[in-house]
């Protein structure tokens, strides 16, 4: 991604995670204090704070993250990633940074010896496209792509360092995060945003897939809403597979459309140019767009309660 892009990024999320924890325990407000939140990514950390440390490195760097890493850390949230687009043209950083840097950062996590809570994003993508309509939560992964691929790797590494009791671990298999603020980024997955956010900009934006495509979706806020009850749910309650698959809604491209028009009126949706692209469709379409999230539900998180809403939030806050 653009350095630029990062940015606006990072900022939304260490924003929306100071916020969520901040509300999320009262214990966990307390603790909250000067530097008690260290940002660790290859750009300093935009977001003015005195909660937020902003550590600038290498996550695969072993010296990095034993510096960043001490036994005070009480929890980790790991959501660096070479995305899907990225991850299928460049296949050995793919590794370097999904799998070997993951490991490095749980390796560091185990060294402190204080067991720290591990929350891990995840992907849909690490199922195949020969899954049932709505994908129960004991279904084996079958990725069909390298980002797949490398986050079921990831979940497993997670899983094994928390059996061993190295780390108290989550892992969330996120949605398609839509509607993003900012610019395109390298996921194949990202004209699930742009379709949307462009439009209602007054820009034309290309839809690669079919409009029967059916996608798993939340909201940014949502989506961080869910990754803080991930960090303070009673390790209990989790048993020993920490794989959970988070709550989305099911929509088809088509429905996405009609959600752009109810928000921007005909006119946005007439900037959606279909663009068919068989590199983006041969990942895109052989993720499930639909997920049995009743244990997930039954500890508490959330879904949006429509695309339509997390369309107006978006217009709400980064448009009107």
């Amino acid at each position: 991604d653009v350095p630029g892009q990062r940015l606006v990024r990072e900022r939304l999320i260490v924003q929306h995670l100071l916020t969520e924890l901040s509300a999320a325990h009262p214990m966990i407000a307390q603790t909250l204090r000067e530097d008690s939140v260290v940002s660790l990514d290859l750009a300093p950390c935009p977001v003015e704070d005195p909660r937020v440390s902003s550590r600038v490195g290498d996550m695969a760097d072993p010296a990095v993250l034993a510096e960043a890493i001490t036994a005070d850390t009480a929890g980790i949230f790991h959501l660096a990633a070479v995305l899907s687009g990225g991850a299928e043209q460049d296949f050995n950083l793919a590794l370097r940074v999904n799998v070997d840097a993951t490991e490095r950062l749980l390796e560091a996590a185990r060294a402190t010896g204080a067991r720290p809570r591990f929350v891990f994003t995840s992907s849909l993508a690490v199922f195949g496209s020969a899954v049932p309509t709505v994908v129960p939560e004991d279904l084996a992964t079958q990725p069909e792509s390298t980002y797949g691929a490398t986050k079921a790797i990831g979940e497993l590494l997670v899983n094994e360092y928390s059996r061993k009791g190295y780390v108290d671990g989550r892992v969330c298999r996120l949605p398609t995060i839509s509607v993003r603020p900012g610019k395109p980024n390298s996921a194949a997955s990202s004209f699930a945003s742009g379709i949307i956010r462009e439009p209602l900009q007054g820009l034309q934006a290309e839809l690669p897939v079919p409009e029967d495509t059916r996608m798993w979706l939340s909201s940014p806020d949502t989506a961080v809403q869910n990754l803080v009850h991930a960090f303070i749910v009673e390790s209990e309650r989790l048993g020993g597979w920490r794989v959970l698959n988070i709550p989305g809604v099911s929509v088809t491209v088509a429905e996405m459309l009609d959600a752009l028009e109810a928000v921007g009126g005909p006119e946005a949706r007439a900037r959606v140019v279909p663009r068919p692209d068989q590199r983006v469709m041969d990942i895109v379409c052989s993720w499930p767009g639909e997920f049995d999230v009743e244990r997930t539900l039954s500890l508490g998180f959330r879904p949006d309660s429509s695309f339509e809403a997390a369309v107006r939030q978006f217009h709400r806050e980064f448009v009107a």
